[in-house]
């Protein structure tokens, strides 16, 4: 069976990755220029590109050229697709943890008359 990627996939494997994350941290401040953006990890700029890269395949940000150099932004909406995932996965859990702890009372209250 093959493995299809879908873009919710593709968004949590980005962030998978300490130094993804950290790049999305400094872009929620504002779009920044690669060079800016690259300064604080110890690592040579194509490898740091390819982080970039991960990011911008799956819509997590975008770049654009100005002039010498490339700035990049984050894309809101693509975060928001994976909050809402994340949202419903926990209501789902909450209520199956609530329908748990009423069961667990119930059993409880029937040990109790016996």
């Amino acid at each position: 069976m093959p493995y299809h990627s879908t873009p919710l996939d593709l968004a949590f494997h980005a962030l998978s990755d300490p130094t993804r994350r950290a790049v999305v941290s400094r872009l929620a401040a504002g779009e920044v220029a690669v060079s800016a953006l690259a300064e604080p990890f110890d690592m040579a700029l194509p490898s740091f590109a390819q982080h970039l890269k991960v990011l911008e395949e799956c819509g997590l940000i975008v770049s654009e050229k100005r002039g010498r150099s490339r700035w990049c932004r984050l894309v809101p909406q693509r975060f928001d697709e994976a909050a809402d995932w994340m949202e419903a996965e926990r209501r789902r859990w909450a209520e199956r943890l609530d329908r748990l702890e009423t069961y667990l009372d119930k059993t409880e209250e029937e040990k109790g008359h016996e």
